[in-house]
């Protein structure tokens, strides 16, 4: 009897499907995990052979058959499905969606798995001397020359034909004068023009433990926590251990939480290494996505850098997973696929029999519970690497000052006199926009947003009020819509106030905004980071992605605006976040010979956590943070589920979470908290509740979201709205 195919459909449904196999396929040379161009419905989708069966789930009568086989071999190698499967399995997600997020878009939608012919713009050895002011009025000659000088790997055309202008004739201009050159070749891992070789440093004492310590794990799987303070040589740690890798013929994969510290990290490792460097983030256009998923999975690429989905990348020859800044919470997928790709590096190292390497200089409490638990190896670099002392704190009480636009007297005398040192200044604010509120003096208005429970946040440039939930906009009006006053006032600060505050009080010092809506334009993050560095850029102004990993050699002066809102989060996690926060920020001050200062601008500075981070330190803010958690029963010593339901009627999503909490209170192991309504209530015009479950152990907690996902779809209230299932969840928004 013909066998079936039992196949994962990419559509948030929970069971495979049964198909016959196409009328010309020998079915014993099919393997779990190919591509199969199946009918469904109406369409047809790629999905992806689980199994063979011959017992269908439905009459044989019925079935329908399947299109095409689209690979001869599965694209990824069994420890890799494996780990996918485990992944479906632990958060309890639809396995098609698991499956399709290990693929790039083009592998997804039914592309050949083969390499094509990339066309590049690079900018040649002649050309990366040439200062673009040297073309005059040729601006889009200079563009285009600026945009290649600061992609070594050179500018693919896809890239190019984003630009809104047609590239061909000033490129051919900049090609007659031998500055550029057009290549084509069948990767996307960088240009054969490597910049030039960097020496390599000596490793102080404690670095040189740790690299012996990773490099005798090589042939073998251990979990690594390398815990190092800001500035301690964690990179040159990394740096090592890939060399001994690539030494040893195998491939290294790194894992970084921000797409901003990839250029930086990739142009170091390109001068260390002089081999191309991969890299994967949803920045990048689809076609170079794929080239460089094809060269990790042929071992043509030895190294690969990337963000949260390339932890599912596939290595020919892997030799070693690192993930940078393991603390950070932009390695957990907040929606769809709620998937920590931390976690699943540590499990698919596990699988793969290799070391991973945590690294972060300020360790979440979960890794260091693991290294308590001694799964983790814990590897110290206490000190800042050649000599850098560490930052020394300031805190400056608001009570008492006249602010200009947030910023206080000590802060900006503080700036005046570093600035005239000729030395740079980093301010952090984890608020865009102009001011989060729009309001009217007369009669009290507030501008909110109309689908969600939030003000609409002033963009004063464009004169734009947006929501940054559900991204309505409009225009900013000038008068009140509900008295008619023109006397409309911002409140509160986000960080296009606080640069035109600073324009206005230092006009004469360059200045960069780095924040989502200043970095849109392709080329500008990494344009912005390189006048940083330069020292051409002397005041830095940014949200989270300015504060984590950057090496900037000339700030000594950093400061966190408003660090209040963390000091009383209703998170459970929010002291950990914060503390975080601060030690981050407080690393990008003085991290080579000049002395760094740090200032913490706040109305509470007599705070427990502030004056145990300032007096004691990270280390033993943890320690205190992990007994608390140990008492109360919370993660990383208890585990935890988060359902969540929406609806456009409020009664829906609470009736479902309703009967999920009524199932789940009579299982004795189980503490139900809730339903209740989420933060952000109301979000894109639907109504949002929330259920938490809390168990000591992680079985019984899996057994029980495991049965209920089983039975959840046929109740009648799963129909009238959303849902989702978040397993080990960080955010509670």
């Amino acid at each position: 009897m013909a066998q079936i195919l039992k196949v994962g459909i990419p559509k948030p449904l929970r069971q495979s499907f049964d198909y016959l196999p196409p009328a010309d396929v020998d079915v014993a040379s099919l393997r779990p995990g190919v591509r199969v161009l199946v009918p469904f419905g109406r369409s047809k989708l790629v999905g992806y052979l689980m199994e063979l069966s011959d017992r269908p789930s439905i009459e044989r009568s019925r079935l329908k058959r399947a299109l095409a086989i689209l690979d001869r071999e599965p694209l990824l190698a069994p420890t890799d499905w494996k780990t996918l499967l485990w992944s479906a399995a632990y958060y309890r997600h639809p396995v098609g969606e698991v499956c399709a997020a290990a693929f790039p878009v083009l592998i997804r939608q039914g592309g050949g798995a083969e390499r094509s012919q990339v066309r590049r713009l690079v900018v040649t050895l002649a050309g990366t001397g040439i200062a673009p002011s040297e073309l005059g009025r040729a601006a889009r000659q200079a563009s285009l020359l600026q945009w290649a000088q600061r992609q070594p790997e050179g500018i693919g055309e896809e890239e190019l034909a984003g630009l809104g202008w047609d590239w061909r004739h000033p490129a051919r201009a900049l090609i007659r004068k031998g500055w550029l050159v057009l290549t084509s070749s069948d990767t996307a891992i960088g240009s054969s023009d490597l910049p030039p070789p960097e020496q390599r440093p000596g490793l102080n004492a404690d670095q040189q433990r740790a690299v012996d310590a990773i490099a005798e794990a090589l042939e073998s799987h251990r979990s690594f926590l390398l815990e190092g303070v800001t500035g301690s040589g964690k990179t040159e740690v990394y740096l090592q251990v890939v060399e001994r890798v690539l030494a040893a013929g195998r491939q290294a994969l790194l894992l970084l939480p921000e797409i901003s510290l990839t250029p930086q990290l990739a142009q170091r490792f390109r001068r260390r290494l002089q081999i191309p460097i991969a890299v994967f983030h949803s920045n990048l256009g689809e076609s170079d996505r794929l080239q460089a998923w094809l060269a990790a999975r042929l071992g043509e690429c030895r190294v690969l850098l990337g963000t949260r989905s390339a932890v599912f990348a596939p290595m020919a020859q892997p030799g070693v997973i690192i993930v940078d800044e393991e603390h950070d919470l932009s390695f957990k997928q907040q929606e769809g696929f709620r998937y920590c790709a931390r976690d699943v590096a540590v499990m698919r190292a596990r699988e793969l029999g290799i070391p991973v390497v945590l690294g972060s200089a300020t360790p979440s409490l979960e890794s260091l519970a693991n290294v308590a638990r001694n799964q983790y190896t814990r590897l110290c670099l206490p000190q800042r690497a050649g000599g850098a002392a560490a930052p020394r704190f300031r805190v400056v009480d608001l009570r008492s000052q006249r602010l200009q636009e947030g910023l206080s007297p000590p802060l900006l005398e503080a700036m005046a006199t570093t600035l005239a040192r000729g030395e740079q200044v980093l301010l952090f604010l984890n608020r865009r926009g102009y001011a989060p509120t729009l309001t009217c003096h007369g009669c009290g208005w507030i501008a909110t947003c109309r689908r969600c429970d939030a003000n609409l946040v002033i963009h004063l440039k464009e004169r734009r009020l947006r929501c940054h939930h559900c991204g309505y906009e409009q225009a900013q009006p000038s008068a009140c819509p509900h008295c008619g006053t023109d006397d409309l006032r911002p409140l509160g600060l986000g960080t296009e106030r606080v640069e035109k505050a600073l324009s206005a009080h230092f006009p004469d010092i360059p200045l960069a905004r780095i924040d989502r809506d200043n970095t849109r334009r392709k080329g500008s993050l990494e344009r912005m980071l390189e006048e940083a560095r330069s020292g051409r850029t002397r005041i830095l102004i940014g949200t989270q992605m300015l504060a984590k990993g950057h090496h900037f050699p000339a700030v000594t002066l950093a400061a966190i605006l408003d660090i209040d809102a963390g000091l009383f989060s209703s998170d459970f996690r929010g002291s950990e976040r914060t503390a975080q926060l601060i030690m981050q920020v407080a690393g990008r001050a003085g991290r080579e010979q000049l002395p760094g200062t740090v200032i913490l601008q706040t109305r509470h500075p007599d705070h427990p956590l502030l004056q145990m981070l300032i007096e004691r330190g990270y280390g033993e803010f943890a320690e205190a943070a992990l007994a608390e958690r140990r008492a109360a029963g919370l993660p990383p010593y208890g585990y935890q589920a988060l359902w969540r339901a929406e609806s456009v009627n409020s009664e829906h999503a609470r009736q479902l979470l309703e009967r999920l909490g009524d199932r789940c209170s009579r299982q004795a192991a189980l503490t139900v908290f809730g339903p209740a309504p989420a933060p952000l209530q109301r979000k894109a015009g639907r109504h949002r509740f929330q259920l938490l479950l809390q168990c000591p152990q992680r079985a019984p907690l899996q057994q029980a979201i495991k049965a209920l996902v089983g039975e959840i779809d046929g109740w009648p209230q799963a129909r009238q709205c959303r849902w989702s299932l978040d397993v080990d969840p960080l955010d509670f928004g």
